[in-house]
């Protein structure tokens, strides 16, 4: 692969496409060798895509000569969380108990980007089941952090993040259901974007807890993060030209977001502000104390979805799960049906609440983790520290899915640090707009 491919956006290879300089075939054979080469690859990968990468690279490649482009990531190449589906080849999503499940059709979103002209590198490793913030999975693989291997690469979009941060990818597709995109993008200095419930089909996507889980890209600019949402849905990005912090009024969500957090992303966050104020932001401060009831709420809502999708299975073969987490499944059965559904209508009331009260901001920023990336070994010899690591981890990013908000994560100047905006259900035009002028203010 030429000087620089590896490290350049997905919508500048486009543009690059685009303009004739960049030939799809070379690109997609590029980043193909260079996995093939990479000392951690199958730490990264849990299985490649060749025959399919290079045949969708040539009709990109055809596209380009005859002018018939299909959008600006038309022939670049990217890869996929390991649940979702793609039809003929492997989709385990990171579990031993889904050994040798091949579907039979891409899920609906992997067949939007493919119309797209998107080039299908291959399946990432993941956490099991995605039920876990850190990114540890000793039963499949657990692929390195990008700024240091002794340490969680955070999940459970663990192989999307680092197949990007690596090179080895121009973006990542994953999930997110309590943080799983944006944990990973944070801790591999990443943007990620976890998107409205609801907004892009879950068809074909291995699920955990339907109500909660999201589709979303993790990519290394706010840009691409806009274009790749656009070929996932079949529509078009947003404009984010001119976008601007003047005149924006953003809010800070002190209470259970600030808490917990740790001194080094506590300091980084608040260098961040005084960027966004230096641009033209006004900032304000508020708290919230329905967001911790809400957290109460999720060990409840959580557990009894993942549990009723996957117990069954589980508990046919506890074996083959990793003890942590499955233990978190396990959880899901000590709840009643009227305690999740006294859950539910409460969280759908402390939803109300919070929509109002930020009503006026055009987003509430929070620290993207309350900590920075913890210690493969410990976490594997120690069950309570992976324990609280975890709930530590997810802390922040819970709240985007326990309000139903999309949300932001973008890379700060601090390596595994990241700041987090988030804004009301189905505005992520908006957040993308916003998040090009808070990417632009952090250089």
């Amino acid at each position: 692969m030429k000087d620089g491919w590896q490290m350049m956006s997905a919508t500048a290879l486009g543009r690059e496409i685009g303009a004739g300089k960049i030939d799809p075939v070379d690109l997609t054979d590029g980043y193909l060798l260079a996995i093939g080469r990479h000392p951690h690859r199958d730490q990264i990968y849990a299985r490649t895509t060749e025959m399919r990468a290079r045949s969708e690279a040539k009709a990109a490649r055809n596209r380009a000569r005859e002018g018939v482009r299909r959008g600006v990531l038309d022939g670049v190449p990217i890869s996929w969380k390991d649940l979702f589906d793609t039809a003929g080849t492997a989709t385990e999503a990171g579990s031993a108990l889904l050994e040798g499940r091949v579907p039979v059709q891409d899920a609906v979103v992997l067949q939007n980007a493919t119309r797209a002209g998107l080039v299908c590198l291959g399946k990432t490793h993941m956490t099991e089941l995605a039920f876990s913030g850190l990114g540890l999975n000793p039963v499949t693989a657990t692929p390195p952090n990008f700024n240091n291997p002794d340490l969680a690469p955070g999940g459970s979009s663990s192989g999307a993040a680092t197949s990007v941060a690596f090179g080895l990818a121009a973006a990542g597709i994953g999930s997110d259901t309590g943080g799983s995109v944006r944990i990973p993008a944070a801790w591999n200095n990443l943007v990620g974007l976890k998107t409205t419930s609801g907004l892009l089909s879950l068809k074909g996507v291995v699920p955990l807890c339907s109500e909660f889980d999201t589709v979303g890209p993790l990519c290394r600019s706010v840009e691409d993060a806009a274009h790749l949402l656009a070929a996932m849905a079949g529509s078009t990005a947003p404009d984010l030209s001119e976008a601007s912090l003047k005149g924006t009024h953003l809010a800070v969500l002190e209470t259970t977001a600030l808490e917990t957090c740790r001194p080094e992303p506590l300091a980084d966050f608040e260098a961040a502000l005084l960027r966004f104020e230096t641009a033209g932001a006004t900032i304000s401060r508020f708290s919230y104390q329905g967001i911790a009831r809400a957290m109460q709420l999720a060990g409840c809502l959580y557990v009894v979805e993942a549990w009723a999708e996957w117990g069954a299975k589980i508990e046919a073969n506890p074996g083959k799960m990793y003890g942590p987490v499955r233990q978190r499944f396990e959880a899901g059965k000590s709840f009643s049906g009227y305690e999740y559904m006294r859950a539910w209508k409460e969280l759908k009331r402390l939803r109300t609440e919070y929509a109002s009260l930020t009503a006026g901001f055009d987003a509430v920023l929070v620290p993207s983790s309350s900590i920075l990336p913890p210690d493969r070994a410990r976490l594997l010899s120690d069950n309570d520290y992976f324990i609280s690591e975890n709930l530590l981890a997810l802390n922040n990013t819970r709240i985007g899915n326990l309000m139903g908000l999309c949300a932001l994560t973008l890379p700060t100047e601090s390596e595994g640090c990241g700041i987090m905006a988030m804004t009301g259900p189905m505005t992520e035009s908006r957040l993308l707009r916003l998040g090009a002028a808070l990417e632009a203010a952090l250089g």
